[in-house]
């Protein structure tokens, strides 16, 4: 991009940073400077406390009140807070807008993580009433921080950000990757993004496109996309919702570019909507999206909502929600397609090598440890364990129960006494996965402690339950797998 692709010329993005920087306009100067009820209260759209907090107009007082919590301040005091950034400039890239007789934010300019600035559009619940445009450009949203969470943050040679936006995803990957090449296809989200890149410092290779045409033929070693995954009839009003495919077909295609993207090795993430149909499971109809492509593939499920409050939350997100019409041939559309349900969630491919690709497609509805991206990496890694040892190399190991793994029962008072009905082993921590067992598998975890071959213990448990061994083993093999997929247990090395 060059610097006519900004939204600021670079000595003006120059300034933007020496005026910010001197104000302390990051996210601890505003947490300082606030104080943590006030900044609780900017948290929840409640900006009182704020404004009171900042009633003597500094630099850093004024830049909270226009970007933090919309106002509109006059033009004298708002020339001081973004000195040496002339007025001129940041009214003609549209940094701010006149209103009344002040001036006040034309963009969402966020503070963000430690030392780190994101340019977007303002968001609709900002400006009530006002349409957003065609190719409104989103900030960090709650699909953006899914995404930021879910990425696998080992070191790489080269990333990809497809459908960037305002750039976020890319300022992540250019922690831990050597380059960071980002698409979209909306020109105006690229001046964005390559504001926000200028801003923070960085340089990334930006390119126009629809999701990976612009990089046909090329190969990357992390591929993140948060693309406009929105299920519906197909209609594009608002690019960064809706991608012009009928249904979750951006899904499936993603799945299928995945491949020719992926260097050896490589990994793809990225999030998506897909519809439950009438009479079919949705897992299996996901599963299909990756049926020849050679990739191991983990999606998770997170949540599930039905087409009425579907519709009404992306209407909402771009102020259509008085529309009964534009609501009534979106539902039509559901109806007509037997569409019960629509799940969103995250989907991660790996390019292993294999020729024997592994593919889960689950729920994960709880809470996880943070950051996913960890627990992501470490999924992977249990399938490169699992993947070259048959039965007889798993009961070669030694295991150890998951630190913290915690047994729960449900009993029934009787006659004579209490009566365990059910067990369940938990993982506190991690995935949080929880696992029904019978006494023999619990039996199993229970005297994995790191000593014995799995064989060995095994024969114990045949002995003291008057089983065979060879029987027991036979049995235990794909019990054994499950829980290492799952983590309950894990191998010891060394």
């Amino acid at each position: 991009m060059d610097e006519h692709d900004m939204l600021l010329s670079p000595a003006g993005v120059d300034a933007l940073r020496t005026a910010l920087t001197r104000a302390g306009f990051t996210s601890n100067g505003i947490a300082t400077r606030l104080g943590s009820q006030a900044t609780g209260g900017v948290a929840r759209n409640d900006y009182r406390a704020a404004l009171r907090a900042t009633e003597e107009r500094d630099p850093l007082s004024t830049l909270i009140r226009v970007f933090i919590c919309d106002q509109t301040e006059s033009e004298a005091t708002v020339a001081a807070a973004l000195a040496p950034l002339s007025v001129a400039e940041a009214v003609a890239g549209g940094l701010v807008e006149r209103h009344g007789d002040g001036l006040r934010a034309g963009v969402d300019l966020e503070p963000y993580g430690d030392d780190w600035w994101v340019l977007a559009d303002v968001p609709a619940s900002a400006r009530p009433g006002r349409p957003l445009h065609s190719e409104h450009v989103l900030g960090i949203g709650g699909a953006t921080q899914t995404l930021i969470g879910a990425t696998v943050r080992r070191p790489v040679g080269t990333a990809l950000d497809l459908g960037t936006g305002s750039g976020v995803q890319a300022l992540h990957l250019a922690t831990h990757a050597g380059s960071v090449t980002a698409t979209d296809l909306s020109e105006r989200a690229l001046r964005f993004a390559a504001t926000t890149a200028a801003l923070n410092g960085q340089d990334w290779e930006l390119l126009r496109g629809d999701m990976v045409a612009p990089v046909a033929g090329r190969r990357f070693d992390l591929v993140v996309s948060n693309p406009p995954f929105v299920v519906g009839p197909g209609t594009t009003t608002h690019v960064y919702r809706d991608s012009g495919r009928v249904g979750d077909a951006i899904g499936a295609e993603l799945a299928a570019a995945a491949p020719g993207l992926l260097t050896e090795g490589g990994t793809m993430q990225y999030l998506a909507n897909w519809v439950h149909v009438a009479g079919e499971e949705w897992d299996e109809r996901v599963a299909g999206w990756f049926a020849g492509t050679g990739l191991d593939a983990w999606v998770i499920q997170r949540e599930v909502a039905d087409p009425m409050a579907y519709v009404n939350l992306w209407l909402t997100d771009v102020g259509e929600s008085a529309d009964p019409e534009r609501m009534a041939a979106w539902l039509d559309w559901f109806d007509a397609h037997k569409v019960e349900a629509i799940g969103f969630g995250i989907v991660s491919l790996r390019r292993s090598g294999h020729v024997d690709p592994v593919v889960r497609v689950e729920e994960l509805r709880q809470r996880v440890q943070p950051p996913l991206g960890d627990q992501v990496a470490a999924w992977f890694d249990r399938q490169d364990f699992l993947r070259v040892r048959d039965t007889e190399a798993l009961l070669a190991e030694r295991y150890r129960a998951a630190d913290g793994l915690q047994l729960r029962q449900e009993a029934t008072m009787g006659d004579e006494g209490w009566a365990v009905d059910r067990q369940v082993l938990a993982m506190p921590h991690g995935l949080r996965w929880t696992e029904d067992v019978d006494p023999l598998v619990l039996a199993l975890v229970g005297g994995a402690d790191g000593r014995l071959p799995l064989r060995d213990q095994l024969a114990l448990l045949a002995a003291a339950h008057e089983a065979e061994t060879d029987e027991l083993a036979e049995a235990a093999g794909p019990i054994v797998a499950h829980l290492v997929e799952r983590g309950f247990i894990e191998p010891v090395t060394g």
